[in-house]
């Protein structure tokens, strides 16, 4: 009889996630238990935390490698019929339009209330993000499409936006988040960067109405 192939534990983490991302994206993150989780991968809940120290951290993984196996900076990076700020513009709306990965984050927004968790993202953004930012930023001061002199200071905010429109991190009502999204297109409008035009906006609107499903208890479609 043969035996069974034992797995490395690089592919159970592959697993966990695999499994983790289905039951947030079906039951919900805060419905679902590690025991869900290693039921539907196989294996036993002593593996889970061989892998991972809490359902949080897969949370927090899992966000980051969607994000790199569809990186919509490489995307438009190669787009070299679009200006600096048209490759912006699209970069939200690829962003955006990934239903997937913003299922996943509307899912995450209830562990950011967790400060750890907070200053890790926030870390990562920065890590990740910033110098990403700033290459698209300085392109489009290259070429014209962005009149400012803070591409610098504004490849360190941006990142920062979406945990400022959270109601997890910064408790606000709905007509609040809009008034919070019309002082951002305002101030970046003022410092040379018109990031929102029709479709832009209309993507943010969709992100505030589904943050605030998510942080009313319900799912976000």
């Amino acid at each position: 009889m043969a035996r069974p192939v034992k797995k490395t534990p690089e592919q159970w983490k592959r697993e966990i996630l695999n499994a983790a991302q289905d039951l947030f994206t079906s039951k919900g993150y805060e419905e679902t238990s590690i025991s869900d989780i290693m039921d539907m991968a196989g294996g036993a809940k002593g593996m889970f935390y061989r892998c991972f120290q809490s359902k949080e951290e897969v949370m927090y993984v899992l966000g980051s490698q969607m994000f790199f196996e569809d990186n919509p900076f490489k995307a438009v990076k190669e787009r070299h019929d679009l200006n600096g700020l048209q490759k912006i513009r699209l970069l939200l709306a690829l962003n955006q339009s990934d239903i997937k990965r913003n299922q996943i984050n509307m899912q995450a927004v209830a562990i950011l209330k967790d400060p750890h968790i907070l200053a890790a993202a926030v870390g990562e953004n920065r890590r990740v993000l910033t110098p990403l930012w700033f290459e698209l930023l300085e392109e489009g001061k290259q070429d014209g499409s962005i009149k400012t002199e803070y591409t610098k200071e504004l490849s360190e905010l941006l990142p920062l936006i979406n945990f400022w429109l959270m109601p997890s991190v910064f408790p606000a009502t709905e007509e609040e988040l809009y008034h919070k999204y019309r002082f951002v297109k305002e101030v970046l409008e003022y410092m040379g960067l018109p990031l929102y035009d029709d479709d832009t906006a209309s993507l943010t609107e969709k992100f505030i109405a589904d943050i605030m499903q998510t942080s009313c208890g319900h799912k976000a479609n």
